[in-house]
């Protein structure tokens, strides 16, 4: 009978679902091996190992989804992982943020006397477990997966061992992270002793199971326990995407951490904490909808309004950049609170991530060749006259910060008319009322920064505050195609609503 049981536990584990992520895994195992075998002026192979070997994985998904995109979900590992059209589009994304943070890399280490070969590992490694995060249908891989990626953004904040602030960044990323760890994995001990209860209608034997565990929520959706549990679990999660009250760290870690670092945590790490709320509340907490739509609501207005007013007098932009990403994360919350309503709200949620993600990588594209040798110091002022001495990085910033603060017509004002759209159609009047507003205040110091950028600012002809030797760098062609394929795909998908049509037909 065991041996029976064991054959239908292993006819479940299905390698080949996880290919991409073995790759990456494979590949990153390869960039270490190379550092053994090659001299250390033979680097740059690895550089292109790294990033190429990322570009042709991230090719083959894309020819493989065209020939046939899935269309049901597919659940598999005795129930650990479960993949749906939704999933696919994130692993497609996560791979894509990975080649993103791979080519900032390139120009910030070549400015640092750092290791090259560790740095591009790591990155990969935090993307596998980012992939089955989002795949995660279990809470023991579920929580294994998010301290995989944690524990590796541990090591590449403080990677500039160097500088202070990064060290400093780095120290206070560990500690308030183990503290979000601990209150997570106290949440999930709560409902799984709760879940396990006899006394108690619909318990059940593997309570760490989301669908299991729904159940049981759902024969008990006012026990004490259960809503303690709840609550913490979703708090440990808020911490990763930064909303508040937990969005203490962001500032610090933002402008201490490696530019690369700092674009994988804004845009990757959010993607991964938005979307594994997405499949908390529509799933195993689904039936605590008229509990959790009051509570998430309101921290979503607190996270959009704290967000865009902190972000207001902010001159460092690297902390400006973490405090805006906090009302982004606001405005993913919303879309996160209309979807225990309006279904399509989750790829609303997922097209304003692609938005995000496009115009975020632009702007730290440009904000890396600005940056001297110590990149946490960048102020606004900095940026004076870019137009007229670099007028393509100028171009690029003004198209990734129009996007940013949702103005027509770049995707992201098709990413926010959407989340709004969802909110109003699940009655959230009062979140769409707020994230309106988040909107216009954003507009301020967005446009505050692209005036430094594009027009001509009088000052007292003590001096100009731009960096010294900001405009005697070049651009390289690669640099050049890569940061206008990303402002060409940010208009396009603005101009071309017809997109969005093709993700909601996913």
């Amino acid at each position: 009978m065991n041996l029976e049981v064991f054959k239908q536990i292993s006819d479940t584990n299905r390698w080949g679902l996880l290919l991409p992520e073995i790759y990456l895994v494979g590949l990153a195992l390869i960039l270490l091996v190379f550092e053994m075998l090659f001299r250390r002026q033979d680097l740059l192979l690895i550089v292109r190992v790294a990033i190429w070997g990322q570009v042709l994985l991230l090719g083959l998904m894309v020819l493989q989804y065209l020939e046939g995109f899935p269309t049901g979900s597919v659940t598999a590992f005795s129930g650990l992982l479960t993949q749906t059209p939704a999933t696919e589009v994130m692993r497609l994304f996560f791979v894509a943020g990975s080649i993103l943070v791979s080519f900032l890399a390139t120009t910030y280490l070549r400015r640092q006397n750092l290791p090259r070969t560790e740095f591009f590992a790591i990155t990969m490694l935090i993307t596998v477990a980012m992939m089955v995060l989002v795949q995660s249908s279990q809470f023991v891989l579920f929580f294994v997966a998010l301290e995989t990626v944690t524990i590796g953004f541990y090591v590449l904040v403080a990677y500039c061992r160097q500088s202070p602030f990064s060290l400093e960044a780095g120290l206070k990323f560990l500690i308030l992270g183990a503290l979000s760890s601990a209150i997570l994995l106290f949440g999930i001990v709560f409902l799984y002793g709760v879940a396990g209860n006899p006394a108690l209608p619909g318990h059940v034997a593997d309570s760490m199971n989301f669908a299991d565990l729904a159940s049981f929520i759902a024969a008990n959706p006012t026990n004490p326990l259960v809503l303690i549990g709840t609550c913490l679990v979703l708090a440990g999660v808020a911490f990763k995407v930064g909303a508040v009250p937990f969005q203490i760290w962001i500032p610090d870690v933002y402008q201490g951490a490696p530019t690369p670092v700092t674009a994988f945590l804004a845009v990757s790490s959010k993607a991964a904490g938005v979307f594994v709320l997405l499949t908390l509340v529509r799933g195993p907490f689904a039936s605590l909808h008229s509990f959790l739509v009051p509570l998430l609501s309101t921290v979503a207005v607190l996270t959009i309004l704290f967000g865009n007013l902190t972000a207001l007098p902010q001159r460092n932009v690297k902390r400006l950049m973490g405090l805006s990403g906090i009302a982004h994360a606001g405005y993913l919350l919303v879309g996160v609170v209309a979807s225990m309503t309006v279904d399509w709200a989750v790829y609303a949620v997922v097209f304003y991530l692609i938005t995000y993600l496009l115009a975020s990588f632009g702007v730290f594209g440009v904000m890396i060749q600005m940056a001297g040798d110590d990149d946490s110091d960048q102020e606004v002022d900095h940026y004076e006259d870019l137009g007229q001495r670099h007028p393509f990085l100028a171009g690029v910033l003004t198209v990734g910060l129009g996007s940013l603060a949702g103005i027509p017509p770049l995707g992201g004002f098709i990413g926010k008319l959407l989340i709004f759209i969802a909110a109003f159609q699940a009655g959230l009047y009062g979140l769409l009322a707020a994230s309106i507003i988040g909107v216009v205040i954003s507009i301020y110091y967005y446009f505050g920064w692209i005036r430094e950028a594009v027009f001509r600012v009088w000052r007292s002809p003590e001096g100009s505050p731009a960096q010294e030797g900001a405009s005697t760098f070049t651009v390289s062609t690669v640099e050049i195609v890569t940061l206008g394929g990303l402002s060409a795909l940010t208009i396009g998908i603005g101009i071309f609503p017809s997109l969005v049509d093709c993700l909601m037909r996913l």
